[in-house]
């Protein structure tokens, strides 16, 4: 039949051909809740309330733009390929699917719409909740691990990495996180009280050395199937049955990296939601996100180490690794911190305050200490102590 663009009057029928609905049942009421930049995502519910689905499906082209920016709907196999490898490890922190339609490029999965983002829970004021970022770190250890060196055999590790290149998603961040602010770009766009600070980067040889370098490890550096674009706008949290949930979604932008790189967004967002709370005058939990989350992580890595396939790593090498990971996602938060601000695609966390400008410019500082010093900081302390110090 080939590929077609579904509209919300085919998710119906589309769920009965795939298997997804009683064919003897009503038709469930539909409707699109597209929100992102790159997708459709609609969401079909029975009349009484007791079965719900969403469906996602991946557009040849940017949605928020059209057919004037192209881009492969191929990108949903990535995601697909992602879920299916969490759902080995980690089935209880991704949306339950329910199929992939390989044709179509649709995911049919669990309706997570009694859950909010993350970023919007944090925006309008509240908290992170005492295990959102523990699982977290949590997620990206059982994924890395279980798809790395020491997970995975090497025949099996070799075909996932075939399986999972993405070229023109990682180019996008090779370009967009990784080159374009720190050049002249018609992409980059800031607030007009940030001309001096944005101009300043540009100029900064000893920035743009310590980003190549990070760019060259993402580039070349596969050490494990990542989520590739993990922010608190691809967290989904609430509480089902009066216990926490969290849910990561949105792993498009899959591929074989850098573990540091996933760490890397998710302190980045965690450090501007502070920001943000700060220039409030909030209060809350945002200054311990990055410890949590680094905690869990080295502890389940830790826990999951004796199950290694290759005995040849010692515990030895274990330690020196870990810290590899730690330098490297700091180096990642902060490139991912500057391009939020003055590159492509800002976070409505900064962009939504009275006065963003006070609040970025002392994200933008710690963004570059954090590049230009991540060898230096040994801990998440070295990072509480460089916010202190930029004020």
């Amino acid at each position: 039949m080939g590929y077609r663009i579904l509209e919300t009057e085919d998710v119906a029928d589309y769920l009965r051909e795939r298997g997804h609905w009683d064919p003897d049942a009503a038709d469930p009421q539909v409707r699109e809740v597209s929100d992102g930049n790159m997708n459709r995502v609609f969401l079909a519910s029975a009349a009484d309330g007791t079965h719900s689905l969403a469906v996602k499906q991946a557009l040849p082209w940017v949605r928020v733009a059209g057919p004037s920016w192209p881009m492969s709907p191929e990108r949903a196999d990535a995601e697909a390929r992602a879920y299916e490898q969490v759902a080995k490890v980690a089935p209880d922190k991704i949306p339950a699917i329910h199929g992939y339609d390989a044709e179509n490029y649709a995911l049919v999965m669990e309706d997570m719409s009694d859950l909010e983002v993350l970023r919007t829970v944090l925006n309008e004021g509240g908290r992170y909740g005492p295990d959102t970022s523990r699982r977290i770190g949590e997620f990206v250890a059982q994924l890395s691990f279980a798809t790395s060196d020491f997970g995975m055999p090497s025949a099996a590790r070799k075909a996932l990495i075939a399986a999972s290149v993405s070229p023109e998603l990682c180019k996008i961040t090779e370009d967009v996180v990784l080159c374009e602010p720190y050049v002249e770009h018609e992409h980059n766009h800031w607030h007009p009280g940030l001309d001096h600070l944005a101009a300043c980067f540009r100029s900064d040889p000893r920035l743009r050395t310590e980003v190549a370098e990070l760019r060259h490890t993402f580039m070349t550096s596969a050490q494990a199937l990542l989520h590739g674009d993990l922010h608190t706008g691809s967290v989904m949290v609430g509480t089902r049955e009066g216990a926490p949930v969290v849910r990561v979604f949105d792993p498009e932008f899959s591929f074989v990296g850098p573990i540091g790189f996933d760490l890397g967004l998710y302190w980045a967002n965690t450090l501007v939601s502070e920001a943000r709370a700060t220039a409030l005058g909030a209060g809350g939990d945002h200054g311990d996100q990055l410890r949590l989350s680094w905690d869990a992580f080295r502890a389940e890595f830790r826990r999951l180490w004796p199950a290694r396939v290759d005995t040849f790593f010692d515990d030895a090498f274990l330690d020196r690794f870990l810290d590899r990971v730690w330098t490297e996602s700091l180096g990642y938060a902060g490139v991912e911190i500057i391009r939020r601000i003055i590159g492509f695609a800002h976070l409505t966390d900064l962009t939504t305050l009275p006065d963003p400008v006070p609040a970025s410019r002392r994200a933008l500082l710690l963004g570059r200490e954090l590049v230009i010093r991540r060898a230096e900081f040994t801990g998440p302390e070295d990072v509480r102590t460089a916010i202190a110090t930029i004020g």
